[in-house]
Order: structure tokens, then sequence, then C-alpha cells
């Protein structure tokens, strides 16, 4: 094993680093919420625009917290 390291200390180690990889794109794709729908023509090159759906989100209940 690579730095004398033992099977199950391995494994363990391997299994943390995949759980967290996968926690961090889930927080990633909740935090940015990417729109997943598939437009039926897709559009001319500059038309195109991303947002960042949560911080606009954000940024509206801050400005308007009654609403």
């Amino acid at each position: 094993m690579p730095a004398r390291v033992s099977w199950p200390r391995y494994l363990k180690m391997l299994t943390a680093s995949l759980l967290t990889m996968f926690a961090g794109s889930e927080v990633v794709h909740r935090y940015y919420r990417p729109d997943l729908s598939v437009p039926e023509i897709p559009p001319k090159p500059g038309e195109l625009r991303t947002e960042l759906l949560g911080l606009k989100e954000r940024s509206q209940q801050t400005r308007h917290p009654s609403q």
C-alpha cells in the first residue's frame, strides 16, 4: 500500500473522501440551482443568459422582506 497504510484505514479514508465530494457537489448544486430544462429551439450565440438563481432570490428577499 502507498504510504504504508493498512487496507481498512485506506478504505475508510477513500470512503470519507468520496462522501465529502458528493456532499460538496450537492451543496453547490443546491446553491446555484442550475436550469436543467432543454429548450426546443437552441438559442443563437449571444442570446443565452445565465444567472445565479440562488443569489438573485436572496438579493430580492433582502430588498423586499415583506413579500
